[in-house]
């Protein structure tokens, strides 16, 4: 199926109830997965930064980072009612399911983002809430009102709004952006392709279903592997980075790039399986691993900058 037959196909009607929401609902709206990893990279941005941060204003930070990942939850869920509607893995999702209106999904995500941004702004540094801000109105805007159905290169564009969070933790307690928050930016940037390619390559019914053009619906499954392999080779040495610029150790570094190659040999896999359950199943093992991954070098991360805080005092 062609960009144009995708565009060009209208999606059925779809009624949505008139909003009963319950707190959980509300809760589903935030999506609390990503929200955890947003979280998580953010506070691995903000340890490892230079310097330090009052605990308390360190909470606040982390707190409107979280409020303002869950406001760009709820945004999406707003704008892509209709496709999550006829997904399958998205459609007991509040919206459709009619347990919160469109109406109320805008309105929460929109108070959410206020909150979040004016609260960093006003506590922590303006920088920080401008970044916050800027990732908020990417992912709500950007990504899901225009690329994510404009161009199969969407997850490559959109994957920014993702990379944002360890830099905003970053410059929560610097206050500026540097060559370091910004190879912490990359690591997630050049992951997040081949970590959604393989989800669509095994859930590509779903965005056929829903006309949204993502590579393997567009493009073929064989120019999505081969994207997915392109990517990971790349992702390997950034991964590494930290290392090689000094703000991470040699034993990090070491253990990055074994990561980094146990990622590629699993594109690999992906790349050669090109049929029935084989081909599933690589590209099953690979969007968990790489899951795997990502959580490993940010621990890594964290867990090294505490040893040598803690024990040497740096990494000369």
């Amino acid at each position: 199926m062609s960009l144009a037959e995708i565009q060009d196909t209208p999606l059925d009607e779809t009624g949505f109830g008139g909003g009963q929401g319950e707190v959980g609902d509300y809760i589903a709206l935030l999506k609390p997965r990503v929200m955890s990893l947003v979280i998580f990279t953010a506070f691995v941005g903000m340890l490892i930064a230079p310097g330090g941060i009052h605990p308390v204003l360190g909470a606040v930070a982390i707190l409107c980072i979280a409020i303002g990942a869950g406001a760009s939850g709820a945004l999406n869920m707003w704008y892509d009612a209709d496709i999550d509607a006829v997904m399958s893995r998205t459609k007991g999702r509040p919206v459709p399911a009619g347990k919160v209106t469109a109406q109320e999904a805008l309105v929460f995500g929109l108070t959410l983002s206020a909150f979040s941004v004016l609260v960093l702004g006003l506590t922590v540094n303006w920088l920080a809430a401008g970044l916050l801000a800027f990732t908020i109105f990417f992912y709500a805007v950007i990504y899901t009102m225009w690329l994510k159905r404009a161009t199969p290169q969407n997850i490559v564009i959109g994957g920014a709004a993702g990379a944002f969070p360890p830099m905003i933790g970053w410059a929560a307690v610097t206050g500026d952006i540097s060559v370091e928050s910004v190879v912490l930016f990359l690591i997630i940037f050049m992951w997040t392709p081949p970590h959604f390619w393989a989800l669509s390559l095994f859930k590509r019914g779903d965005y056929e279903s829903a006309r949204i053009p993502m590579l393997p619906v567009v493009a073929g499954e064989d120019a999505t592997r081969r994207q997915i392999l392109a990517y990971s080779v790349l992702l390997a040495p950034v991964g590494v980075a930290p290392a090689l610029l000094g703000f991470a150790s040699p034993v990090y570094g070491a253990i990055a790039a074994a990561l980094g190659v146990a990622f590629v040999w699993y594109a690999v896999k992906v790349f050669r399986e090109r049929e029935g359950d084989a081909a599933r199943k690589a590209a099953v093992q690979l969007f968990k691993f790489s899951l795997l991954y990502l959580f490993l070098v940010f621990a890594l991360l964290l867990g090294d900058s505490l040893f040598a805080a803690l024990f040497s005092g740096g990494f000369a």
